[in-house]
C-alpha cells in the first residue's frame, strides 16, 4: 500500500460519527481564523474600540452564517450523511443562536476577570483569541464524552430535560450572588500554588525572574496568565448549560461542536461593543431562561411523543432571544449604565457560580 493510499484509509475513518477529514478540515478553518486575526488584524496590541468590535464581530458571524450554508449544502448533496439537509441545516443554526444568546451572560464576567486583574484592554483581545485555544479542546472533551454517553445511555437526555428545566427556573427566581472575584476559590488556589508577578510584562504570559530566597533565574505566571485561566474555567462552567442545550437540539456530535465553537469564534470579537453595553442586556435573562424550560421540556416531549419540526424550535427560541433583546432595549433606555451595569454583573456571576 503506498503513503497516499494510507493517507487517504486514514482520512476516511470515522471518529465520533463522521470521517476524520471534515473534523481536520473544520479545525483547519478555525486556526485559520485565528492566525489570520491574530497574525493580520490585530498584530499589535491596541485597544479595540466598539466599532471595529462590531465590525469584526460581523465578520464572524457572516463566516459562521456561510458556514452553516455549506454545512446545509453538504448534507442535502449526501456528501457527508444520509440525513436530511434541511434538519442538518436548521439545527446548526438553532444551535449556533442558542450558544451565542447564552454566551452574552459570559460578557460580564469576563470583563470583572480583566479588571480584577487590571489588564489593560489592549491586551485583553490577544488574551481572549489564545483563550479559544484551550476552549476547542476542553469544548471537545466535554462534547465528545456527552456523545458517547447519550448514544450508549439515550435515558440521559431526560436527566439533560430536567437539569436545562431545572436551570431555566433557577435563572428567573434565585436573587444574586456575591460578585467578589478576589473570593473565588480557583483565584486563591492559584495564587497559593503558583510564582505570580506583581505587574504585567506586556503580553507575556510567563517571563523568567531572580527567586526571593535563591536568587536563581526561575519561571513566574503573570497576572495576564492567571486572567486567562480563570476566563477558560468560567466557561467551562458556562458550557455546562450550553452543551446539554444543543444536544437537546442534535444529538449529531459534528453539528454541535462546530456550532459552539463557531459562536465562541465571534464573542470573543463582540466582547468589547458588548462589555460596553452589557448594561442594556438586563432582561435578557428572562428570555434566556425561557429558552432554556422550551429545550428543556421538547427533550420529554421528543422522547415520549416524537420529534419536534426543527424549523419550529428555531422560530420558537429566535422569536424568544429577539424578543428579550427588544424589550431590554427598550426598558433600560435612558437608564443610567452604572445602576444597570451592577445588576448585570451579578446576574452573571451567580451563574458563573
Amino acid at each position: 500500500m503506498t503513503r497516499s493510499e494510507i493517507v487517504m484509509d486514514f482520512l476516511l475513518l470515522e471518529w465520533v460519527g463522521k470521517p476524520i477529514w471534515m473534523w481536520l478540515g473544520f479545525l483547519a478553518i478555525v486556526f485559520a481564523l485565528l492566525a489570520f486575526d491574530l497574525g493580520v488584524l490585530n498584530k499589535k496590541d491596541k485597544e479595540m474600540g466598539i466599532a471595529e468590535s462590531l465590525w469584526l464581530s460581523a465578520f464572524y458571524i457572516s463566516f459562521a452564517m456561510l458556514y452553516g450554508g455549506a454545512i446545509w449544502w453538504a448534507y442535502e448533496a449526501g456528501h457527508i450523511s444520509t440525513e436530511d439537509g434541511t434538519h442538518a441545516g436548521v439545527t446548526y443554526f438553532t444551535g449556533f443562536f442558542i450558544e451565542k444568546a447564552l454566551s452574552i451572560d459570559n460578557v460580564f464576567v469576563i470583563s470583572l476577570i480583566f479588571g480584577f486583574f487590571a489588564i489593560p484592554r489592549m491586551y485583553q483581545y490577544r488574551a481572549l483569541v489564545w483563550g479559544i485555544i484551550a476552549v476547542i479542546v476542553l469544548r471537545g472533551i466535554m462534547i465528545g464524552v456527552g456523545a458517547a454517553l447519550v448514544q450508549e445511555y439515550d435515558w440521559l437526555l431526560f436527566i439533560f430535560g430536567a437539569f436545562l428545566i431545572g436551570t431555566g427556573i433557577k435563572m428567573m427566581i434565585v436573587p444574586e450572588g456575591d460578585s467578589d472575584i478576589s473570593k473565588n476559590p480557583v483565584v486563591r488556589f492559584l495564587k497559593r500554588h503558583m510564582r505570580v508577578t506583581d505587574q504585567l510584562h506586556d503580553q507575556k504570559f510567563f517571563v523568567r525572574q531572580p527567586d526571593p530566597k535563591s536568587g536563581k533565574l526561575v519561571v513566574w505566571a503573570t497576572p495576564l496568565f492567571l486572567a486567562l485561566v480563570v476566563i477558560n474555567l468560567a466557561d467551562l462552567v458556562f458550557a455546562v448549560d450550553s452543551v446539554p442545550a444543543i444536544f437537546a437540539i442534535t444529538t449529531d456530535t459534528f453539528i454541535v461542536y462546530t456550532a459552539n465553537i463557531m459562536a465562541i469564534l465571534g464573542l470573543r470579537a463582540l466582547y468589547f461593543a458588548l462589555s460596553a453595553m452589557v448594561h442594556r442586556f438586563h432582561y435578557l435573562k428572562y428570555a434566556l431562561a425561557m429558552v432554556l424550560v422550551f429545550i428543556g421540556a421538547k427533550i420529554f416531549w421528543n422522547q415520549i411523543f416524537g420529534k419536534v419540526d426543527p424549523v419550529i424550535s428555531l422560530g420558537v427560541t429566535a422569536a424568544l432571544i429577539a424578543g428579550g433583546i427588544a424589550y431590554s432595549l427598550w426598558k433600560t433606555r435612558g437608564a443610567p449604565p452604572a445602576a444597570n451595569a451592577l445588576v448585570a454583573e451579578k446576574e452573571a456571576i451567580e451563574r458563573a457560580g
